[in-house]
């Protein structure tokens, strides 16, 4: 099995899908990689791209503020990664074709990091590591045991929060509440959905 680091190596020179052409950094992934916490989040916006960092704009400013306040940690103690590692233009969604050839990496992050929890942040993250059709709305709210002894945790990403406002706001501290509670070694208490 190949190491993280080569894994990334061979995504900064990855060629699979038209995403490689307008990219400025491929943003790969970073934190601990021995962590028992991974977030996934969707893919790079336009400040990691510039960065080559996961969630360093807004988002990632509202997460790691909802990671201290509702978990008591920093990106240090966790691995925080995207489904996609290079930016889709103007932000938009990414397509099934770019995510199929992403896919590899994010396996192999998932294999090698091998974390206890994994927060899935937003709809797309969500539906490929559950396997859903399902929104994230529908989902978020509960923990999913993989058959890999992994838990899977959905929440809202970030970036629908700042839109979303107080609800979707609280709404994600539940979730990191659940998280926490897992890398704890206790059951998830039932929070309010």
């Amino acid at each position: 099995m190949p190491t993280l680091a080569e894994v990334e190596r061979d995504a900064l020179a990855c060629t699979r899908c038209p995403l490689h052409q307008r990219r400025t950094n491929v943003v790969f992934g970073v934190g601990d990689p021995n962590a028992d916490l991974m977030f996934v989040g969707e893919g790079p916006g336009q400040q990691e791209d510039i960065e080559g960092l996961p969630f360093v704009g807004r988002s990632g400013q509202l997460l790691d503020r909802l990671m201290l306040e509702e978990m008591g940690l920093t990106r240090a103690y966790c691995y925080i990664c995207n489904v996609v590692k290079c930016r889709p233009p103007n932000n938009r969604d990414p397509l099934p074709d770019e995510i199929a050839a992403c896919h590899p990496y994010l396996a192999a992050q998932l294999d090698l990091i091998d974390p206890k929890v994994i927060v899935t942040l937003g709809n797309f993250a969500t539906k490929l590591l559950l396997n859903s059709t399902e929104g994230i709305t529908r989902l978020r709210g509960r923990a999913y045991p993989r058959p890999d002894g992994r838990t899977l945790v959905p929440t809202f990403h970030p970036a629908a929060a700042l839109r979303g406002g107080g609800e979707t706001v609280a709404q994600m501290r539940a979730d990191m509440v659940r998280a926490k509670q897992l890398l704890d070694g206790r059951r998830p208490s039932p929070l309010p959905a």
